[in-house]
């Protein structure tokens, strides 16, 4: 008989807040990716367009845990209406040795939070300018807020821009940011016009920041094109960059790289570097100030795995959440 832990998202957001150790956690995962043998299908994923409603199903193994999870991930954008959050979720975690499952993590989505957001800073640490100060963030809700979180934990950040198609949402967000000025602007482009950082983060259908909002040593972190109808960025912004992505096999056909390639401005089997294998220091990322980089995110079981591992750790050091016996039989 095994032991299954159950914990829930109070839990799990005392166990694993949104700290350095978060995003170094997310930054060994995506060196994991570059320098070993990890086994990550490609995503899952279900579509109810009739209730603005998208299912993933993540997962990876890393050889260097003796766990994987599996996460499943919807996202139904209508809910707000209902008085519903947008996201929630949760993450199995089983032996990688056994298949027995190890843990539930009804996290309702805040871990894939979590390391979404540490995913963000793990970009700027590698690809934004060392005396980046100011960012622009395109979105206002939860993400947005993570976003600037993380990413003031690696960039001495002192001016923030915000922009959504929600102004009243602009202007909470920009009430809620402490100890730093934060406007809020009217345009996408008046956002970005003095950015050294700008941060997508939103579901948007069409793309928001175009070529002429570029201008040298901007850096783009682009985290809301996770499925092949969301588009943030247009083609061109892609062909002006430094192009470097999360996994370009599903870069290719989920995130901002597939618009590109479908609209022919760069070819479908085009090699670009992953953030891991800049991380490894096996491909180039920002050579010089004046470039202008792009890291397109659309989400990796790996990170899932990792942020899930690291929460299961610290459950069992501290003896946290509810044991259950698991009698079934091999």
């Amino acid at each position: 008989m095994s032991a299954i832990t159950l914990l829930g998202e109070a839990q799990l957001r005392t166990l694993v807040p949104l700290d350095l150790a978060a995003v170094d956690q997310i930054e060994a995962a995506f060196l994991s990716l570059a320098t070993e043998a990890v086994a990550m299908p490609p995503v899952l994923r279900l579509d109810l367009p009739a209730h603005a409603g998208e299912v993933d199903v993540k997962t990876a193994w890393l050889p260097r845990f003796d766990s994987f999870a599996i996460k499943v991930s919807p996202g139904f954008f209508n809910n707000p209406s209902l008085g519903l959050p947008s996201l929630n979720g949760l993450m199995l975690v089983l032996s990688a040795r056994t298949g027995l499952t190890e843990a539930v993590l009804l996290d309702n989505g805040y871990l894939t939070a979590v390391r979404t957001a540490a995913a963000g800073a793990v970009a700027a640490r590698w690809l934004a300018r060392k005396d980046a100060r100011r960012v622009a963030i395109i979105g206002a809700g939860e993400q947005a807020r993570l976003q600037l979180q993380a990413l003031r934990m690696v960039r001495d950040i002192n001016h923030v821009n915000v922009w959504a198609r929600d102004p009243s949402r602009a202007r909470s967000l920009a009430e809620a940011v402490r100890d730093v000025p934060c406007e809020v602007s009217a345009t996408v482009h008046e956002a970005l016009a003095q950015a050294d950082i700008a941060i997508t983060t939103t579901p948007s259908r069409t793309p928001l920041i175009g070529a002429e909002d570029l201008h040298p040593g901007l850096h783009i972190t682009a985290m809301g094109s996770d499925a092949e109808h969301k588009n943030e960025l247009t083609p061109g912004v892609i062909a002006a960059a430094t192009y470097v992505c999360d996994r370009l096999r599903q870069t290719r056909v989920l995130g901002e790289l597939h618009h590109a390639i479908e609209t022919g401005v760069v070819s479908g089997d085009a090699v670009f570097a992953e953030l891991g294998q800049v991380i490894a220091g096996t491909h180039e990322g920002r050579t010089h100030d004046a470039q202008i980089t792009v890291c397109d995110l659309t989400g990796t079981g790996a990170q899932d795995t990792a942020i899930a591992v690291l929460a299961l750790q610290r459950a069992r050091a501290l003896n946290a959440g509810t044991i259950f016996g698991n009698d079934l039989a091999l």
